[in-house]
């Protein structure tokens, strides 16, 4: 096992290495620079003045050196201005001297630099955001999972029944209903004080500020952006987290249905059934084990999605999150923060390969690692 797991980091770093050198390569190409220039700049700067502001700030080298010194490796450049003998460089903070300032500054050093839009430190952006992010991650996952593999079990045991074959519509129509239809067909019937049961609720006299589900017009929130700032709550965070849940749980229902179905049908569960052992033991201390071998990738898969596919769930409901910075990074043309998110996509990714393959092994006695 411990060497299968060193095998598998070398690979996950030669991996990061490479994706990590693709998008610099991408978001360095010089239509994205000459409009970082222009934007920083002047919008009417002719082709030497932007060649110029590129060489000024460090992006006219090589583009290898560039990656070395994002990475950390090499050295980061410096320039002397000729007029003024200021130095400045990738290191040399505002107001720093350059004697005091680190060679390298880098990914390795924790030094991811600087966004060009907000000029804020880009690690403090990205902390901020993955905190959001993962604050819903975690509810989604805490009402999507065990739901999934309740229908999908359920569905399984007694495969062609008609439970099976409601179970198993429900989790197509939830897969296949995207999240911005269901995101807005949400609000409209339960965020809404025109449309939707929030306006009948209210005529009841169940909402409102004599309402008995408290001093509210509708039953939930359209949007999350108080979970951001006053806290989370039920009130202000099921939406979004029932549109992510509703939307993954149809995969790993439909996975775990798949599988419950094979395992039930193998000669090991019909000799249990012989034996005169009850159906609950059969499903509880035979099958279910085996029937989330298939699941448990699934699962795993999810958590990649979840940081950066949700960017549509995140603009429906006004929750600045991961994906939402990463697609704000990329139309602002914020190289530094770009790169930076997109480290943390391929980490996540990298990670929960990684944490699947070890899962498996011990989900799967048959399995071994040579």
């Amino acid at each position: 096992m411990g060497m299968f797991i060193l095998r598998r980091t070398g690979v996950m770093i030669l991996t990061a290495l490479c994706l990590t050198f693709v998008v610099f390569f991408l978001t360095n190409l010089f239509p994205n620079l000459e409009k970082l220039a222009k934007t920083q700049g002047n919008a009417r700067m002719s082709d030497a003045e932007v060649v110029s502001w590129l060489d000024r700030n460090g992006y006219g080298g090589p583009l290898v050196v560039r990656y070395g010194e994002w990475l950390g490796v090499v050295p980061g450049w410096t320039r002397t201005n000729d007029d003024t003998g200021a130095v400045t460089g990738r290191c040399i903070d505002f107001g720093m001297d350059a004697e005091d300032a680190p060679t390298r500054c880098g990914l390795l050093q924790g030094d991811l630099g600087f966004s060009t839009v907000s000029d804020d430190e880009v690690g403090n952006i990205i902390g901020g955001r993955l905190i959001l992010t993962g604050k819903l991650m975690f509810w989604a996952f805490a009402l999507m999972v065990p739901a999934a593999l309740l229908v999908g079990v359920l569905a399984g045991m007694r495969e062609g029944s008609r439970l099976d074959r409601s179970l198993s519509t429900f989790s197509i129509a939830s897969t296949a209903t995207p999240e911005y239809v269901s995101g807005v067909i949400f609000i409209v019937v339960f965020a809404s004080t025109t449309a939707g049961i929030s306006g009948t609720l209210t005529e009841w006299g169940w909402l409102g500020s004599e309402g008995w589900l408290g001093d509210r017009r509708t039953l939930f929130l359209g949007s999350a952006r108080s979970a951001m700032e006053d806290g989370i709550t039920f009130w202000n965070f099921f939406l979004p987290v029932f549109t992510i849940a509703l939307y993954g749980m149809g995969y790993i229902a439909r996975m775990t249905r798949a599988s419950m179905a094979e395992v039930m049908t193998a000669q090991y569960i019909r000799t249990a059934r012989l034996k005169g052992v009850s159906f609950r033991n059969i499903v509880l201390k035979h099958a279910l084990r085996n029937a989330l071998i298939a699941p448990f990738t699934v699962i795993m898969l999810q958590f990649p999605w979840l940081l950066t596919g949700v960017v549509i769930v995140e603009t429906l409901f006004n929750y600045n999150g991961f994906g939402w910075t990463m697609v704000q990074a990329a139309s602002n043309n914020d190289i530094e923060l770009l790169l930076a998110c997109s480290i943390v996509a391929v980490f996540v990714v990298l990670v929960t390969q990684l944490i699947s393959d070890i899962g498996y092994v011990f989900l799967n006695p048959r399995i071994r690692i040579a």
